[in-house]
């Protein structure tokens, strides 16, 4: 296979990052903007050891499932993967991956696979995480090119609300007019670097966040006017201080320009209280089905003992006491502890509790007290679970373990190891969190194999 050279090939699968995947010779060659079922003549534009990339110069056969693109800047932004496809393609694309990954590499051996589809594919997210750059009008907002740090300007994001972009817009008219300066990665000079937004779509609530480099901005009371003036439900106004270099979007330190120090918003019937640093699923409707089926996978009756490793602010784990005698939630992050501590309190939960601890600290410590849960909940980052969280399940030996997981391939690796330590795959099922995005979530239910006597 040469650089540059014409191949014919047809789509054969697709990457996690939403690429098409084209065999030439039985060499992989990765290729954006692909649909299942297409052929195309490709372009190669690069190959490496393993495997190729390359672009469509023309559409042999065209599938039916490609559609015009609803948003203009798609092609370029590193946002969205799928707007040139319809829905169904997309959702059948999510099912696929997470059927494969749990039979090639969690050694399943699955016929199909439940997803549950997203109600709309639009005005979804409740953050928007604006990057500033400067421009010829002094700033710009957008998101950056995929795979660069190029900013794309965007006036309007389909998946995100339109209060997000009215905030933002709001924000780049004031700093145009006083000409408040945005940040440059590579010199690291300038001070705007992110416009940060957060709604709470049952409350309607809005905190609009600041990035700076810097302890504070000019014209800061006028920035509170543009905002309260443009921004309906607006909460709160805060600016965060990031003087580092590197991707990191915020810093250590918030002060609060105008309003509340947080918005509110409810989640499964509780409510919870949401900062500029606090986790929350950027779906909630789609986050309301996620939950409902890690409690279903459960299988609690009210006389449990439930374990919520990776914990975060307590979200699922507050919805578990619900269903259970106790809910016990751990996690290694300090402040998130004490933000779960508070959302108990806020929905009068009493029967949860939260300590900080990593996995094999919380084992050691639940069993120097007698306390062998029944059902272990983990919802852990993209890199899945590390040795010793899969040892301390081990030790634990709960009846049941529920899975969430946000990266297909580690949660099947993660199963795999589960399966080998005497549990077996007892249901699995895919949430679209994320539409016209590649990401997938997906929920599973590990039984634990009785032993023989």
């Amino acid at each position: 296979m040469k650089k540059n050279e014409l191949y014919r090939a047809a789509v054969s699968g697709f990457t996690s990052e939403g690429l098409g995947v084209c065999r030439v010779d039985g060499c992989a060659v990765f290729v954006p903007n692909a649909v299942p079922g297409e052929e195309y003549e490709i372009r190669v534009t690069h190959v490496g050891r393993t495997a190729a990339h390359g672009k469509i110069e023309k559409i042999l056969f065209r599938s039916p499932h490609r559609v015009d693109r609803r948003c203009p800047c798609a092609k370029v932004c590193g946002g969205c993967d799928f707007w040139h496809m319809d829905y169904e393609a997309e959702c059948a694309i999510k099912r696929q991956r997470v059927l494969d990954a749990l039979n090639r590499l969690g050694g399943q051996d699955l016929q199909t696979i439940e997803l549950a589809a997203a109600p709309t594919c639009e005005a979804y997210r409740n953050k928007a995480q604006f990057p500033v750059a400067p421009a010829k009008n002094g700033v710009e907002a957008g998101f950056f090119k995929k795979g660069t740090h190029d900013l794309i300007p965007i006036d309007r994001c389909l998946i995100q609300p339109e209060i997000a972009d009215i905030a933002k817009q709001a924000v780049l008219r004031w700093a145009r007019e006083y000409r408040v300066s945005a940040y440059d990665e590579e010199s690291g000079k300038g001070l705007l670097r992110h416009i940060f937004v957060r709604n709470a779509e049952a409350t309607g609530e809005v905190l609009v966040c600041l990035i700076v480099n810097g302890e504070k901005l000019p014209r800061e009371k006028e920035l509170v006017e543009r905002l309260r003036g443009h921004v309906a439900g607006l909460k709160s106004v805060a600016l965060n201080v990031n003087t580092r270099k590197g991707n990191a979007i915020l810093g250590e330190k918030t002060r609060i320009l105008w309003g509340a120090d947080a918005i509110e918003d409810v989640l499964c019937g509780l409510r919870f209280r949401i900062s500029p640093r606090s986790f929350y699923q950027v779906n909630r409707t789609q986050a309301e089905v996620l939950y409902g089926k890690a409690i279903a996978a459960a299988g609690l009756t009210g006389a449990e003992t439930v374990l919520d490793l990776y914990c975060g602010t307590g979200t699922i784990t507050l919805c578990l006491a619900r269903h259970a005698k106790q809910a016990i939630g751990v996690e290694v992050v300090d402040a998130a502890i004490e933000d779960a501590k508070r959302n108990a309190e806020r929905n009068g939960i009493e029967n949860a509790r939260f300590f900080c601890a990593d996995a094999g600290q919380a084992a050691n410590r639940l069993c120097a007290e007698g306390v062998r849960p029944d059902v272990i909940v983990v919802d852990p980052p993209r890199k899945g679970l590390s040795a010793d969280v899969i040892d301390a399940i081990e030790e634990m030996s709960p009846a049941r373990v529920v899975y969430v997981s946000c990266d297909p391939a580690t949660l099947a690796r993660d199963v795999r190891l589960l399966c080998e330590k005497n549990y077996t795959l007892a249901r699995a099922e895919a949430v679209d969190m994320f539409p016209r995005c590649a990401h997938v979530e997906t929920v599973v239910s590990l039984s634990q194999l009785k032993s023989e006597v």
